[in-house]
């Protein structure tokens, strides 16, 4: 029995997403210019994208298919067991899922163990549901429901580490003092993304110091979005409820289980000769940095699988991450602050300076912004320093286009944070031509 979905449901929401990186190049896939014409925006809405990103997403969907092996069919097969419980939230994501199941098959092979954040905003969002079948289907799966950090830390072994299951994790990290008292575990999740990374605790009645193993695949099931650390090792799958129409199967231990076991064991068998030939391959991504650690095993697997799942694999990398770029830009704070400082500045003619007072009544002023109903009376100008003091931007003495000297912001303080942070925002070179009057 097969979901029956509303069609624009699962399909992916038009969005743009970084280009294919450029090996030996890093961010150069981000720095094609907006046209010339491009009306500056302070609405929050990301620019159209540019003529090098629609070339570069049309070059990722139009990848011809790679000659099939035993492990698309395999894929195909896992995909739609899933699918038949769970409704993700778009194809992409069930992709993902997907592969990130068959790489925990491959821990052994991988230099990153790359998390699955399973989020979502309320309860009732499949989220559980999700993790009892990738309970039965991942490589040595470890629920940890209530396990104390020193009991996992004893069961994971360098050679064959347990897959790590973790749900309610906002029941550990949903308040500050929750999040305090589980320090060690979010400890462990973010060493744990990284082979070579070790705890040392002491053991035995001699108090001996002993270094305890932490790489191990984990995925993380709450309400609301896990600690940044955690989120920002992770393939993200933003859950929500189903829809009127929507149906998925019921999951039934009796009768399902042993169907989801027998695809298991057909996947570890097809997967564990190819470990030394997953441990070297180094496949193009289309995203960098950490992101890139953390898709490149699910970009092996579809690799060795075939078929069609090279390009899917990549699509969803490229959706995805960018998808979650957009995501850390709403969020009061961190970047979000530094992207609507950007579109200020744009929307200004890419002037040298700002004085804070002029900031502060343009971020308030944005309809889309959180800044207004920021603290008791809106942003002031403590607030803005206190955020901006993460980036090392600080305020000085600023000259006014009317020669007076004002307190505020120079444009060139921000451009290195603006390149880092939100680089999708507004591209920050070159600067637009004076005009001539």
């Amino acid at each position: 029995m097969e979901p029956e979905n509303p069609k624009g449901y699962s399909e992916p929401a038009k969005a743009s997403w970084p280009p294919t990186a450029i090996p030996g190049r890093p961010g150069a896939h981000l720095s094609a210019a907006q046209p010339d014409d491009a009306a500056p925006s302070l609405t929050g809405d990301a620019p159209t994208p540019g003529a090098a990103e629609a070339q570069a997403s049309s070059v990722l969907e139009n990848m011809p298919d790679a000659e099939s092996t035993q492990g698309a069919a395999l894929l195909d097969a896992l995909h739609g067991q899933i699918a038949q419980f769970v409704i993700p939230p778009s194809a992409e994501a069930l992709d993902a899922i997907t592969l990130w199941v068959v790489a925990t098959h491959l821990q052994p092979a991988w230099q990153h163990a790359p998390r699955l954040a399973v989020v979502g905003p309320a309860k009732r969002c499949g989220k559980s549901r999700l993790l009892d079948v990738l309970t039965e289907t991942v490589h040595e799966p470890m629920l940890t429901i209530n396990t104390t950090p020193a009991a996992i830390f004893r069961s994971i072994t360098e050679e064959e580490p347990p897959t790590l299951l973790v749900d309610e994790a906002d029941t550990i990290f949903g308040t500050p003092k929750q999040a305090e008292r589980n320090e060690e575990t979010r400890g462990l999740l973010n060493a744990g993304h990284q082979r070579g990374r070790y705890v040392t605790r002491v053991v035995g009645n001699d108090h001996t110091p002993h270094k305890f193993a932490t790489f191990a695949m984990a995925a993380i099931a709450g309400i609301g979005d896990l600690p940044d650390t955690v989120m920002d090792r992770s393939v993200v799958i933003r859950m929500r409820r189903r829809a009127e129409g929507e149906k998925v199967k019921p999951f039934r231990s009796r009768r399902d289980i042993p169907a989801l076991h027998d695809l298991r064991g057909r996947i570890n068998l097809w997967a564990r000769p190819l470990l030394e030939e997953a441990a070297i391959l180094e496949p193009d991504m289309p995203v960098e940095d950490r992101a890139a650690d953390t898709w490149e095993p699910l970009v092996i697997v579809a690799e060795l699988a075939g078929g069609p799942w090279p390009r899917r694999a990549r699509v969803a990398c490229a959706r995805m991450v960018a998808a979650e770029m957009a995501t850390e830009e709403d969020h009061p704070g961190g970047a979000r602050i530094l992207a609507d400082i950007r579109r200020i500045f744009a929307a200004q003619r890419e002037v040298d300076s700002l004085s804070t007072e002029d900031l502060l009544h343009h971020l308030r002023q944005d309809p889309e912004g959180p800044w207004a109903e920021w603290g008791r009376g809106g942003l002031n100008a403590r607030d803005l320093g206190r955020l901006l003091r993460d980036f090392d931007i600080r305020p000085g003495n600023v000259r006014m286009a009317d020669g007076t000297q004002r307190k505020g912001y120079t444009r060139n303080k921000f451009l290195d944070s603006w390149r880092r942070y939100c680089p999708t925002v507004h591209p920050v070179d070159p600067r637009p031509a004076p005009d001539k009057g």
